[in-house]
């Protein structure tokens, strides 16, 4: 689907039910934008790694395992739903074919990039936070860990005009645009604090 969009170029690819938060989350992210070749996964430690995707690590950290929701593991990595691909990753999605439930397998696609000995793991240490959301239970969890953290600090997080206004992205005229857009409400005061 996206294959006119990427032309040559590497790609990010992020799952909607994915929830990222960390002071160093940036500079990762950074890190890892100009990956030429390969594969990238984020992992995550977690308590119960039979409900996700699980990789397992040798000595040098390297990826010598990946397991759909495994019944028993000596890992605790959780694959998290943020990937970083090189442009092969078009003619590798081509290739993959249904798993037996009817579906293109991401888990697939990255034991593709192991085979060829290209994928890497980069940890999201104690520091970062990752929230699946792909159910009520877990979505509300991440609504909560939001309010408190945004109540708490008076800052949004992952407000989409103070990232670009912050990156010269955009100028303080497109930030009032958004202001007048929204109209009269919590998220407008919020830009104006920015501007004033």
């Amino acid at each position: 689907i996206g294959q006119k969009f990427i032309g040559k170029d590497s790609i990010s690819l992020i799952l909607g039910d994915n929830f990222f938060y960390g002071q160093s989350l940036t500079k990762l992210l950074r890190k890892n934008i100009n990956l030429n070749t390969g594969a990238k996964i984020f992992i995550h430690p977690v308590k119960k790694p039979h409900l996700y995707g699980v990789a397992t690590l040798d000595n040098r950290k390297k990826v010598i395992k990946l397991i759909e929701k495994p019944k028993k593991t000596k890992s605790n990595y959780a694959v998290t739903g943020l990937y970083f691909f090189d442009n092969k990753v078009i003619e590798l999605t081509k290739k993959l074919k249904p798993s037996k439930r009817g579906e293109l397998e991401i888990i697939d696609l990255l034991n593709c990039y192991k085979k060829k000995n290209k994928l890497k793991a980069e940890l999201i240490g104690r520091g970062g936070s990752w929230l699946d959301t792909g159910n009520v239970d877990d979505f509300y969890g991440a609504s909560d860990f939001i309010a408190t953290v945004e109540n708490r600090q008076g800052l949004k997080i992952a407000c989409l005009e103070e990232i670009a206004l912050n990156n010269n992205w955009i100028k303080k005229d497109q930030i009032k645009n958004a202001i007048n857009f929204y109209g009269k409400c919590d998220y407008s005061k919020y830009l104006k604090s920015l501007i004033n």
